[in-house]
């Protein structure tokens, strides 16, 4: 056979059929993609003819209402003083005690909440004369210096604490840790970084339970520890802040701890600031 009759032969061979292609293991049902989609679109239709309509009603109905006078932009109730004084005579200030920026001014270990009757000293208390040194606070944490230098970086400012020791084997410590006033909100962070690791504690695993009468305040009870050789270990703890102030309770005792006691113990540093 010449070159141009195999050629040829080659162009009028019908090409083989391509072989089957297996169906998928889940076939789904014919048009239901389709038909959403064609109920999606007249939905979204109808909802856009609503809108239009109902936006052009309300315009209108608007159009014919009288106009509702605005209210006066000096409202009494919400000045200080609430009524107008009369002529002559001038604001007098807040007192001290109903001041709580002049109190937080002051000296911080007055805000702390008093020892009870009966308490006995804490032979392992870390703070002199009611203040714990910047590098004393940041000890407790574990990596001393990484925690002094974030401490620092929030602009902390002192650290007012008092710690006592009760029955036969509790210790309590209050800390107010106050930061200075500026961009930075360090009682705020503090609180919530605090906050924010108690659930990842290896012995505490706990989102705490709310303080009332504060916004962002938190107690924990965290289960027994038990260590071979060891009495066993109970620990509860409270965060809160109020303005430049963070409040840290930290409640360690042998025997278990009650979650009323640390709750009142909160509430009242809380009533103090």
């Amino acid at each position: 056979m010449e070159a141009s009759e195999a050629v040829e032969t080659a162009q009028n061979t019908p090409a083989p059929a391509p072989d089957p292609v297996p169906d998928p293991p889940v076939r789904s049902v014919p048009g239901r993609g389709r038909r959403l989609a064609r109920t999606a679109g007249l939905i979204a239709v109808a909802a856009v003819i609503g809108l239009v309509g109902g936006t052009a009603v309300g315009y209108g109905i608007q159009a014919e209402r009288e106009p509702t006078p605005l209210p006066p932009l000096n409202q009494p109730g919400l000045a200080y003083p609430a009524k107008p004084l009369p002529k002559g005579q001038k604001i007098t200030p807040l007192a001290a005690s109903e001041d709580r920026q002049a109190k937080a001014r002051g000296d911080l270990r007055k805000l702390l909440v008093p020892k009870p009757a009966g308490a006995k000293e804490d032979r392992y208390a870390d703070n002199v004369d009611g203040w714990m040194s910047a590098a004393a606070f940041a000890s407790d944490f574990d990596h001393p210096g990484r925690a002094l230098g974030y401490q620092l970086d929030i602009d902390l400012r002192r650290v007012a604490a008092t710690s006592w020791a009760s029955g036969e084997h509790r210790r309590t410590e209050v800390r107010l840790v106050q930061y200075r006033a500026g961009t930075e909100l360090g009682a705020r962070d503090h609180t919530l970084d605090q906050q924010d690791y108690m659930p990842e504690e290896d012995y505490a695993r706990s989102d705490g339970v709310a303080l009332k009468g504060s916004t962002n305040g938190r107690y924990y009870v965290f289960p027994v520890e038990r260590k071979s050789g060891y009495l066993d270990s109970y620990q509860a703890r409270a965060y809160f802040y109020r303005g430049d102030i963070a409040v840290e309770i930290f409640v360690f005792d042998t025997k278990k701890i009650s979650e009323k006691d640390i709750r009142s113990l909160a509430e009242r540093q809380l009533g103090r600031l």
